[in-house]
């Protein structure tokens, strides 16, 4: 089988898309939200998903509108508990993942006396024999041997907390050990896959709404952005490169690369001209449009969805985050690793769970009639690396949805639709906050509002 760079299918800017697309943020009415120590939650109950979404999370993982509501709701309330735990645990910490229609969470730590805590979170425990931050320095280890030189026979690597071990997929157990000398890494830690996997790109497919670099090549776009007063997106990095002019969909000029990654990471962003209004939305295949309501990165196990034009809307599930990826043109590193399947021509899709962006659509292997394995980049990356702010559902060029003014904030640094890496410091309502987790800002997750997020200093 084949891993493929598969370019992504775009956002479109159909104002009556976005009536019929509306999207609750992460599937539900209210947010969830879980104490400091991430010992409480509350959810609320799920609204209402669009149909398109509804029915690829039907057709691929076989939930009913009701139980994809519902997963959807769990899930993003299961990623505000672990935020919690995971800053509470500490260096026992050992990862987290959901599992099965309900999105049941369970959190893993190498300390057997922080049980009860996980489970008083509502989560279930599980003591394993190495934390995350380990198993983490030892996947970085690889990364850097594969930074010296590509690795042989390696398409891909990642953390697996089920397995809590580093599992390298290898054409063989030769090319395995090789690559874990040349990093120093110790084989207690890993577990080897055999693979036949050969990853590469698909730059000269269509994927999404169309965009032409130079006048010839044809990618997707991403995600809608700003830069200041710049419009613009995000796309593979793999695309074009800073200079590359593009034409829409429509083959009127639209605008050129700014930035690009490629090989290392995988993304881009593309300033577009003022012709081009950027919408919250994506593309949902005449089946209504889903509006992205910010950027929260869901947790392994979690549902996830694709938006490609050759295959159209695909999803299946998060399998391992922080993955590295071998293609023919080098390693990109860090990916997240999908059960959701793609074919050439999706390259740059969008990844979304919910209405919560995930990321770009980089490569894969297999296809949408027999199956496959996507990997996307994730969009937060792509964020801060370049100092762009996600077009979202609550951002003032998207047309109102409620006639009434906003109530006016209280005074503060803190401000919707910025990206905040974790330890940032922001004030709120004479309040200081620190940052627990990386994330977009969004209107409803006010620093008091989502204690998973911020913590009161």
């Amino acid at each position: 089988m084949e891993r493929t760079m598969l370019r992504r299918r775009a956002l479109t800017a159909s104002t009556a898309a976005l009536a019929v697309g509306a999207l609750a943020l992460a599937g539900l009415t209210g947010v969830a939200s879980a104490d400091q120590a991430g010992t409480t939650a509350r959810a609320e109950a799920p609204g209402t998903l669009p149909p398109g979404l509804i029915k690829a999370l039907q057709r691929d993982l076989g939930l009913d509108a009701a139980e994809a509501a519902a997963r959807t709701g769990n899930e993003y309330r299961a990623a505000a508990i672990a935020a919690g735990l995971e800053k509470s645990l500490g260096a026992s910490f050992a990862g987290a993942r959901v599992s099965g229609d309900g999105a049941a969470l369970t959190v893993a730590t190498t300390d057997a006396s922080e049980a009860a805590r996980i489970t008083g979170a509502g989560a279930d425990a599980e003591v394993v024999g190495h934390s995350l931050d380990r198993l983490e320095a030892a996947k970085a280890a690889l990364d850097e041997a594969a930074r010296n030189t590509t690795p042989r026979g390696v398409p891909s690597w990642y953390v697996d907390v089920r397995t809590n071990r580093v599992v390298v997929n290898a054409a063989d157990t030769s090319a395995a050990d090789t690559f874990l000398a040349a990093a120093g890494v110790s084989r207690s830690l890993v577990k080897v896959n055999r693979s036949g996997e050969r990853p590469r790109a698909l730059a000269d497919l269509r994927g999404g709404d169309a965009y032409y670099m130079n006048g010839s090549g044809r990618c997707s776009i991403g995600f809608p952005v700003k830069r200041g007063t710049q419009n613009g997106f995000v796309t593979a990095g793999h695309c074009g490169r800073a200079g590359t002019t593009t034409n829409g969909v429509n083959q009127q000029a639209q605008g050129s690369f700014q930035a690009s990654t490629f090989p290392g990471r995988d993304y881009a962003w593309v300033a577009t001209n003022a012709n081009w209004t950027p919408r919250a939305l994506v593309n949902g295949y005449g089946r209504g449009d889903v509006a992205v309501a910010g950027s929260t990165e869901m947790l392994e196990g979690s549902s996830v969805c694709r938006s490609g034009s050759t295959t159209g809307w695909h999803c299946g599930t998060i399998q391992q985050r922080n993955t590295s990826v071998t293609y023919p043109e080098g390693t990109i590193s860090p990916v997240t690793r999908t059960s959701v399947c793609a074919e050439p021509g999706d390259s740059g899709g969008s990844f979304i769970s919910g209405s919560q962006a995930q990321g770009v659509t980089s490569g894969g292997s297999g296809n949408c009639s027999s199956g496959g394995t996507t990997y996307f980049q994730p969009v937060n990356a792509a964020l801060q690396v370049y100092g762009l702010t996600l077009m979202t559902s609550g951002t003032p060029t998207d047309p109102p949805t409620d006639p009434t003014d906003p109530p006016t904030e209280p005074g503060g640094t803190w401000a919707a639709g910025t990206t905040y890496a974790a330890g940032a410091t922001v004030t709120y309502g004479g309040a200081g906050y620190r940052c627990l987790q990386g994330h977009q800002a969004q209107a409803g997750w006010q620093p008091p509002n989502v204690p998973a997020l911020w913590q009161r200093l």
